[in-house]
């Protein structure tokens, strides 16, 4: 994925990773209130030698500490300066159990040594850490000592810092753990919104779709909540952005198969309710706005609503034209004050498939090449059944419809497979059910709507080549 999917993610699953921040961020308060603060306070004793005049003796002699006091360093933890402790202070604990609370550290290139104790009580952690630093310098004293009572001990520990008791707790460090909290959140968020987008294999852009097919996308067209309610955009509400998607859609036409004289489509879909049978009527009204001689069949001969969406009388159609129970100018009915005419699907036969696929389907579509600019056939979906390959082998130009948030990737592919296999030449598709608002809206971009244009605003001619 490039830098703008990853934004595009973002954008897209803000609210999610804004949640695990905050539950991130509300797990590391807690985990804060429930822990106990741990004090620190700190001895440092100072450790140097006796004697020496020259400088060489001098330098022998710091040499000599530095090395002493890594030892020293280690004495702290041992039985032997924590028994003293826990007798003076009266602790009621083993010596074990008291150097899990004491520490020494010998910065580098120093001679001294700073003892640190860590406890729940303040007071009692200084105490501890001022009486193991005192009872270290005793050790340290009684064991470099000779035996002859006149000699001075080589080395000297001397108590140049007490410890002072602590106001403030080392742990827990509650601004550290909300931060921790944070990142953790923030961390698991990108994360999961970037593993449920690799997963989704729905189609939602342009972008999905390239990545199954290189078929050109001819336009798209944004959702519309109220479809179900006004299927017929482009005559019910003919100012509005998705009306103008259909527009934009007819100028794109003009571009589709420009060495092909008949200007006849398949619009078809991979799956249902993905918005074939709204885009060929809307698509059928705009062309014949434009001033083109139309002609939409309803070919979908196992769920026709062509007539439905347009008003029209449905029982004879195109089923009795085809078993000669009809004449075709009885059946094809015109619409509007402009130059479009519907043929409705008819009675539902019980062999749709042999019957887009006959010869006498093939007589028509000749017929309605030669009589009208531009003939669109809306067919049943790819994946369930045959119909609409068959029929867009015979058609010459297939429109596939894709629907936005609805169509797996799998399945654009499986219908754009089904074409090829019978070698139906795909025109192009178009993307339906675009998002208005989000990283995936439809906008001002590559299909936008243009600059508000309104119904009758833009003319075209009607030998636009469609």
């Amino acid at each position: 994925m490039e830098l703008r999917d990853y934004i595009r993610i973002l954008r897209k699953s803000w609210v999610l990773i804004v949640v695990l921040v905050l539950v991130g961020i509300g797990a590391a308060a807690a985990y804060s209130i429930t822990q106990t603060p741990v004090y620190s306070s700190s001895a440092k004793v100072f450790v140097s030698t006796s004697g020496g005049s020259t400088v060489s003796e001098l330098q022998q002699g710091n040499t000599f500490t530095q090395q002493r006091v890594k030892t020293y360093a280690d004495l702290v933890n041992t039985p032997i300066v924590l028994l003293p402790v826990i007798a003076d202070l009266g602790l009621d604990m083993t010596s074990e159990q008291l150097s899990g609370w004491v520490s020494a550290s010998a910065p580098l290139d120093t001679t001294l040594i700073e003892i640190t104790v860590t406890e729940t009580d303040p007071a009692q952690a200084a105490a501890i850490a001022t009486a193991v630093s005192e009872s270290l310098t005793n050790v340290v004293e009684t064991i470099e000592t000779s035996d002859s009572e006149a000699a001075a001990p080589p080395v000297r520990l001397t108590l140049v810092q007490h410890a002072a008791v602590p106001q403030r707790p080392v742990s827990p460090n509650v601004p550290l753990n909300i931060a921790l909290g944070a990142l953790i959140g923030l961390v698991l968020g990108v994360g999961v919104a970037v593993l449920r987008e690799t997963l989704d294999t729905r189609i939602r852009n342009e972008r999905d779709v390239e990545l199954v097919t290189d078929t050109p996308i001819l336009g798209g067209i944004v959702f519309d909540p109220k479809a179900q309610e006004r299927p017929l955009i482009v005559h019910a509400d003919p100012r509005s952005p998705r009306a103008e998607s259909f527009r934009t859609l007819r100028t794109n036409l003009q571009f589709l198969d420009v060495g092909r004289d008949e200007r006849s489509f398949v619009v078809t879909s991979s799956i249902e309710s993905e918005g074939k049978s709204t885009s060929a009527a809307n698509l059928a009204i705009a062309l014949a706005d434009a001033g083109a001689r139309v002609l939409l069949v309803d070919a979908d001969l196992r769920r026709p609503k062509i007539a439905d969406y347009m008003g029209l009388e449905g029982v004879v159609g195109l089923t009795d034209v085809l078993i000669s129970r009809a004449e075709l100018q009885d059946v094809i009915q015109p619409w509007g004050r402009g130059k479009l005419f519907v043929l409705p699907a008819g009675k539902v036969p019980p062999n749709p498939s042999e019957l887009l696929g006959s010869v006498a389907m093939v007589k028509l579509i000749e017929e309605f090449n030669r009589a009208f600019d531009v003939v669109l056939f809306d067919a049943p979906p790819l994946l369930p059944v045959t119909d609409a390959a068959i029929l867009a082998r015979n058609v010459g130009g297939t429109i596939v419809v894709c629907a936005a948030g609805r169509t797996h990737k799998n399945q654009l592919k499986g219908a754009i497979t089904a074409l090829q296999n019978v070698d139906a030449p795909i025109s192009g598709l178009v993307l339906t059910m675009l998002p208005t608002k989000g990283p995936d809206a439809y906008g001002y971009g590559r299909y936008g709507y243009g600059y508000g244009y309104g119904y009758g605003d833009q003319a075209e001619p009607a030998a636009m080549g469609v």
